[in-house]
């Protein structure tokens, strides 16, 4: 067939590319490392290239030795025959008890302190700012970074290379939380209060300062307002109550529950609904916002009341005060709105060109107090389709993108990267489904199949009807892991053993599978031996509605539609426009949907899609609505779904190793009953495959690629920097 055909072509072309690649002078050289004036520890690293079978020995500066042999050993040992596009995870440091002695600027934000423009660098930053070690060294300022989205809708671009704001963040691993907007979090002992305290000084873009009032401001006037946020999140009700926001002084915020709230770093440190402004402000969320400036937009504090904002409102062509507030909270919108992120947007996304500019505020910096950014702007360059900006990457338009780039194109990158200057990095992901095949358990246009895609034996005979390894070399390249939508076994909320979780109901056994499609009952075919329908209508059709975006979704639903052929099983693939099918899911019109199974190595810190958590679950927006209500509106779930429910809210009360042994239960319960079917996971197909201009510099090698920890924010492109600009080094090799 058809994919055995394009494997006989490309596999072998893409292991003498990758071979090239390894060698070829296009490879940036290692930075020297910077020189500190603090003691360090040197260690001796030696890196294995299974491929050409030599050592390859350097000096590397780091602080804790054990762990860098550790993260090494687990590799060499886990990994073996890995891909040499897959280096070793690198990220910046995060130093807590250094401030640098004096501080620097951009020359732009120099000559606008010499013309009056801004305050001095000292009044920007404050006392305390978010000092980093760069991942290389100390970057050089200027340049702008070129990237491409696909339109409007395209926001999380930014989310997740841009605008990121959260109180807290993860080391480079992705194991351990740090400081990040905020100083420092404390949780009491009796898990009941978490204290937040800010950073003193801090200040917003346009140079009011970034205080306590601003968390006040969001919980009582917009996240607590019925207009703005009328279904309350899951993430702050605790114990059946909402959480309550504290003022403590202008720079420290408490949160309180009546039952204890250990999750609750994680939540400031991930994607929750407390994950910041730049995140969220579109939707009155993120746990804080500029109340000076959203004020005059607030009924609550415009003169006038409702009236005079449904005036503004209306004059803006919005027919409700909700919507107009929420759009002037945007940071892909709103020009005018004050932020906290490195960038700022100067052009909205509406704009053929989206662009952000460097925020004067920003309360990053290097070790040699240095401003943080070192790129004057980020601009992304609207693509009319995937096949463009993969095009435009391909020739050298970008100089980092992993955003909407396909792996299967991954043989003609490697082939053009040296007339591109740019080198292809391959970024794993570590959740178990980057295509899995989620059922919608509230269907109920059709009571046939509502039934069977309730029935859990049902879905788990259609699992056993899968070829995931045919998928895997034939989509992901043979580069992923077959199986179920486990996490991988080194995550934090594992279920157990690979043996076990990933084949667990997820092998290639389609005499099985049809053992017990007859046992349902569903034992009478047509003349083609397709199955009928149990209510004589006919033969039995299901529905998979797939996107295109970060991979084929469309072509792996054609294969599985020839695997299920052979189970009896007849399925009608339709490609839509992926806003048409969140509107379907939210409407509970899907029957299959096939999805990412974003952050599900992380269920604390992106619970989205490996059971139904919000109203545009695939797996059931009724229920989902029901988590998120604590059970006030939506559809009350079966037994099974409602200890899964139980399982994670009990986890948000307990602390971490205790919230782990009730993640892994969960988990047990969803890979049993199927609730998501898995194909093919752990692999860089998704936002994992990175085209990198070999100028620029203080890239990682490889770094987390995670929806809970974002990339390419979890390698803070604040610090990424060009290596030669002719317009400030004259002239450039």
């Amino acid at each position: 067939m058809r994919v055995k055909t394009m494997l006989k072509v490309w596999l072998p072309l893409l292991v003498v590319m990758v071979a090239l690649a390894c060698g070829s002078d296009a490879t940036p050289a290692a930075p020297e490392p910077v020189v500190i004036e603090k003691e360090v520890i040197k260690e001796v690293e030696v890196e294995k290239v299974v491929e050409v079978e030599k050592e390859v020995i350097k000096e590397v500066e780091v602080e804790k030795v054990v762990e860098v042999i550790k993260e090494v050993e687990a590799t060499m040992e886990e990994e073996p025959a890995r891909s040499p596009l897959i280096g070793d995870i690198e990220g910046i440091t995060v130093l807590t008890d250094f401030v640098p002695a004096s501080y620097s600027e951009a020359p732009e934000l120099a000559a606008m302190v010499a013309a009056g423009e801004i305050p001095p660098i000292e009044e920007r930053v404050g006392t305390e700012p978010l000092v980093i070690r760069p991942i290389h060294e100390i970057g050089k300022y200027g340049g702008v970074w070129r990237r491409g989205f696909i339109g409007p809708n395209d926001t999380a671009n930014a989310i997740r290379a841009v605008n990121h704001d959260r109180l807290l963040f993860w080391n480079p691993e992705g194991t351990e939380i740090v400081p990040h907007m905020a100083k420092g979090v404390e949780v009491s002992d009796d898990g009941k209060t978490t204290t937040i305290h800010l950073r003193k000084g801090h200040r917003w873009s346009d140079g009011a300062p970034f205080t306590a009032d601003d968390f006040i401001f969001w919980y009582e006037d917009m996240y607590l307002n019925d207009d703005l946020n009328p279904v309350k999140r899951a993430e702050l009700t605790v114990g059946g109550e909402q959480a309550v926001f504290k003022k403590v002084d202008e720079t420290t915020v408490q949160i309180i529950t009546k039952e204890p709230y250990y999750v609750l770093p994680t939540y400031l440190s991930s994607t929750s609904a407390l994950s910041g402004h730049a995140r969220w402000g579109r939707s009155a969320l993120g746990g804080f916002a500029p109340a000076h400036y959203l004020k005059q937009f607030h009924p609550d504090y415009v003169q006038g009341g409702l009236d005079a904002v449904m005036q503004m409102a209306e004059a803006e062509d919005f027919d409700n005060w909700a919507d107009f507030f929420k759009q002037k909270n945007s940071v892909f919108h709103n020009t005018e709105l004050p932020a906290l992120t490195a960038w700022i947007l100067e052009k909205p996304i509406t704009e053929p060109v989206w662009v952000m500019k460097r925020n004067p505020y920003s309360i990053w910096m290097d070790e040699a107090g240095n401003q943080l950014p070192y790129m004057n702007k980020v601009q992304m360059t609207l693509g009319e389709d995937l096949e463009v900006l993969n095009l435009r990457a391909i020739a050298g338009e970008f100089d980092q993108q992993a955003r909407h780039m396909d792996l299967q194109k991954l043989p003609v990158m490697l082939e053009n990267a040296e007339q591109g200057n740019y080198t292809v990095r391959l970024d794993p992901t570590r959740h178990g489904g980057d295509a899995m095949l989620c059922p919608n358990l509230n269907y109920d246009a059709d009571p046939e199949i509502a039934k069977w895609l309730t029935n859990a034996d049902f879905r788990r005979a259609l699992s056993l009807g899968i070829d995931r390894d045919q998928i895997n070399e034939g989509l992901f390249l043979g580069l992923g892991v077959p199986g179920s939508i486990a996490p991988g076994e080194d995550t934090i909320y594992s279920p157990g053993p690979e043996s076990e979780w990933r084949t667990l109901w997820s092998t290639h056994d389609p005499e099985l599978a049809n053992q017990m499609l007859d046992g349902l009952g569903l034992t009478e075919k047509d003349s083609e031996g397709y199955r009928m329908r149990s209510d004589g209508q006919g033969r039995l059709i299901v529905e998979m509605q797939t996107y295109l975006s970060f991979m084929n979704f469309t072509e792996l639903g054609e294969m599985v539609k020839e695997h299920w052929r052979d189970i009896g099983i007849d399925v009608d693939v339709r490609q839509l426009e992926r806003s048409l099918a969140a509107q379907r899911r939210r409407a509970n019109e899907h029957q299959f949907h096939v999805e990412v199974t974003w952050g599900a190595e992380d269920m604390y810190g992106h619970p989205i899609v490996f059971f139904p958590s919000g109203s545009s679950s695939c797996f059931g927006p009724k229920y989902g609505v029901w988590f998120q209500s604590n059970g006030e509106a939506g559809a009350e779930p079966p037994a099974q779904l409602a200890r899964v429910f139980e399982l994670y809210r009990k986890g948000m009360t307990l602390p971490d190793k205790a919230r782990a042994e009730a993640g892994k239960e969960l988990w047990r319960i969803v890979l049993d009953q199927v609730y998501g079917i898995g194909t093919v996971g752990q692999t860089p197909a998704i936002q994992g495959v990175r085209v990198v201009n070999n100028n620029l510099g203080n890239t990682a090698a490889r770094h987390i690629n995670s929806a809970a920890k974002d990339n390419p924010a979890s390698s803070h492109p604040e610090q990424y920097y060009f290596k030669c600009l002719p317009e400030r080094d004259g002239s450039c090799p």
